[in-house]
């Protein structure tokens, strides 16, 4: 700019110049012959004057020249013209100095920076991510070296090149002018051309440089995963940052469009500290923007080490155990049930080390952007849904593993006791409204106490309890509230999300009398609360949703008293490998439970697996004494979810796990035997020989699905 205006000064001045030369010369000339006119015409007046004198009667008469007056004038207005010249010269010269001390001294301080600016950009360079190990330090996700191919810019230009690249790479060569000509990284920052280059490629671009002009080669790192899809909805993926992530970025995060983000699991709950932070590359750039010369660059950091609750081998056991109930030969539906979720926590701190969903991914497929096809696939009703993870937003009605908290609830409002009996006769209409209810078992169970109604798992038993906060609530005696069940149930956190550090969780549902008024409104005769509704409720059915997670959180309250937090995160470690995030254990309730109801309800529950038929021998195969709940939820249009969930050990607790088979029929002959395993493999896992144990690589779901045949019968739990 500053070249421009001395330039255009110059200019101006030479152009200046000329035009008073040229005004002055002609001025000159004009007062020239304007004298000759006037001396001419003088001279003139002077010869008839001696003409006539000579021939005149009376001799000679005496004559004056008059040599003065018309040059005067001439030379009066040249002179007005020459200083209204000079007048002028001198405005022009004085807003030119003017407009260069304005530019060179009052604002020179910031066009210098400009033009610093426009000569010099930044681009950055990716960082490594964190790496993600289980609890014992094994390695879940880490970062493997990628060759890659960088193009500049200016590449784009050069159809020799392009060609060349095509040639050696193997990439159609429309499709190398395509990435290189992508400037979403920004205007000079180097364009990738192709990821997991083969090493003899790269040593060939490298040995023949002069050909590849503008072509370079960086190890960049890339995510691996050991163990395929091991810990998958736990783990999460990363993939290329939308628009809105890009203008979104938190504080203190700079995020690039050719970053790689956490897109879910614990890749998106950390990604902040995952992230690392970029390198930069400042470069010399010419005036079109062209790279001329790269004269700084900062290396890229890695992000933070994330050393999570997951136990490897347990959580192995679990994604395995899952995929061979569901799907032994491959496909969903040549097992039992279409799909399932397991969740282990310990009771004591709220850890979570197994956390597995079926049908599920392999992570590794979006290192470098999902293929279309698998993508295409994983969305098809007959995958049925392998990205979500059922332990968090899978809901489910808890079918007879709720009564478990039905009971404390009857105890608390003395709706039961110890001594109370009902009869089962297999069907009930306690309100004589000719609407029956049936038990599970239809030829009845005879007498129970509510001891053995909950190892039985009677339904009427609880149907009499639900009539009792019907008859005692508003439309009865009125000493309790229409959501006094409901309130009670709310102190194990059902229907509110238990704040594990994973994304996205669900919520569940506890139904009230407000809840279904809002449901129902387009349907006014639907909407009105009626006794149904308790009866319903309290066995776990009806409009009753959980999740996996919440069901192991509360019965992690019943084993201790106290509901535990739930997280995935053990510590972060830097990269220097200190420690310096470690989680702590968090109590978020304590539900107003009387310690001999406790007590009664987990007898019970111990009863429940040492009577049960289905469950016990998978649980002393393992050599485990537990407390448990099965259950079987029932569908119109569908077979049944099949529900198991139990603490081990009894007399002090310390993992309880929670299962659920989607159309798995029974709760204690299939899910049980899975919990069984799940908890044996944790307490083995613990064993002097732990890191003797192999972790078992997991595969990704087909997405393929065969027909579910249906089972007949009913609910046996």
């Amino acid at each position: 700019m500053t070249v421009a205006l001395i330039a255009g000064i110059i200019t101006a001045v030479i152009l200046v110049g000329a035009v008073l030369i040229y005004l002055t010369m002609r001025n000159k000339a004009s007062d020239s012959s304007a004298t000759e006119d006037a001396l001419g015409r003088e001279l003139t007046n002077v010869k008839v004057g001696l003409d006539e004198a000579q021939g005149g009667n009376d001799g000679a008469k005496d004559v004056k020249v008059a040599s003065g007056g018309a040059s005067a004038k001439v030379q009066d207005s040249s002179s007005k013209r020459f200083y209204a010249l000079g007048a002028l010269a001198a405005g022009v010269f004085a807003a030119l100095t003017a407009r260069i001390w304005s530019l060179q001294v009052k604002s020179g301080k910031g066009y210098a920076e400009e033009a610093q600016d426009n000569l010099l950009t930044t681009t950055s360079t990716p960082a490594p991510r964190g790496c993600i190990y289980d609890v014992r330090g094994r390695e879940l996700v880490t970062n493997r070296s990628s060759q890659t191919v960088l193009a500049d810019p200016k590449v784009a230009d050069d159809q020799d090149v392009i060609m060349r690249l095509a040639a050696v790479l193997g990439i159609p060569a429309p499709i190398v002018s395509q990435r290189i000509k992508d400037a979403a990284g920004g205007a000079q920052s180097q364009r990738v051309v192709a990821e997991d280059v083969r090493l003899r490629d790269v040593a060939f671009i490298a040995e023949h440089a002069d050909a590849f002009s503008g072509i370079s080669c960086e190890t960049r790192t890339v995510r691996e995963y050991p163990h395929g899809g091991l810990a998958a909805h736990v783990l999460g993926y990363t993939g290329s940052p939308t628009d809105d992530e890009l203008a979104q970025a938190g504080f203190g995060r700079n995020i690039q469009s050719t970053d790689s983000v956490g897109k879910s699991g614990v890749e998106l709950t950390y990604d902040g500290i995952l992230s690392g932070d970029q390198g930069e590359r400042r470069m010399m750039v010419d005036a079109k923007g062209n790279v001329v010369a790269v004269v700084g660059e900062t290396m890229p950091e890695k992000g933070s080490d994330l050393h999570l609750t997951i136990d490897a081998y347990a959580q192995s056991v679990a994604d395995q155990v899952l995929a061979e109930r569901i799907a032994p030969l491959g496909d969903i539906g040549t097992g039992v049930g279409v799909g399932g979720a397991i969740v282990a926590m310990n009771v004591k701190d709220g850890s979570i080390p197994v956390m597995a969903s079926y049908p599920t991914f392999d992570p590794s497929y979006f290192t470098n952007g999902i293929p279309q096809d698998i993508w295409d696939l994983y969305n098809t009703d007959e995958s049925n849904a392998p990205m979500v993870n059922r332990v968090v937003n899978g809901q489910y009605a808890p079918a007879s593993t709720f009564k478990a908290f039905t009971s404390l609830a009857g105890l608390h409002h003395g709706y039961a006791d110890y001594e109370m009996e009902w009869e089962c006769g297999g069907a009930w209409d306690g309100f004589g409204s000719g609407d029956i209810q049936k038990c599970w078992l239809h030829s009845g169970h005879g007498f129970m106490d509510l001891h053995d109604g909950i190892v039985n798992s009677c339904d009427v038993v609880f149907y009499e309890i639900a009539k009792a906060f019907y008859d005692h609530g508003p439309e009865g005696t009125g000493e309790v509230s229409e959501t006094a069940l409901q309130d009670y149930l709310a102190q194990f956190r059902f229907g509110n999300p238990t704040g594990v550090d994973l994304p996205d969780e669900s919520a569940g549902r506890i139904p009230t009398p407000e809840w279904k008024q809002e449901h129902w409104r387009n349907v006014p005769s639907e909407a009105y609360w009626r006794g149904g509704d308790y009866t319903n409720m309290i066995i776990g059915q009806g409009d009753v949703l959980i999740t996996p997670l919440q069901l192991a959180m509360a019965y992690g309250a019943i084993a201790t008293g106290d509901l535990m937090k739930p997280h995935v995160m053990k510590e972060i470690r830097n990269s220097d490998g200190d420690v310096v995030v470690t989680a702590e254990p968090e109590v978020i309730g304590h539900p107003d439970v009387n310690q001999e109801d406790l007590e009664y309800v987990r007898e019970s529950l111990h009863d429940m697996i040492s009577e049960s038929h289905d469950a016990w021998p998978s649980f002393a195969a393992q050599g485990l004494d537990a407390a448990g709940k099965s259950g079987t939820s029932e569908h119109t249009d569908r077979q049944d979810d099949a529900w198991f969930v139990a603490y081990a050990p009894y007399d002090d607790p310390k993992y309880v796990v929670a299962c659920i088979l989607e159309e798995g029929r029974s709760g204690a002959e299939f899910a049980g035997p899975i919990v069984a395993r799940v908890l044996g493999a944790l307490f083995k896992g613990e064993g002097e020989d732990a890191e003797t144990l192999e972790v078992a690589s997991i595969s990704g779901s087909s997405g393929r699905s065969v027909a579910v045949k249906s089972a007949g019968g009913s609910r046996t739990d």
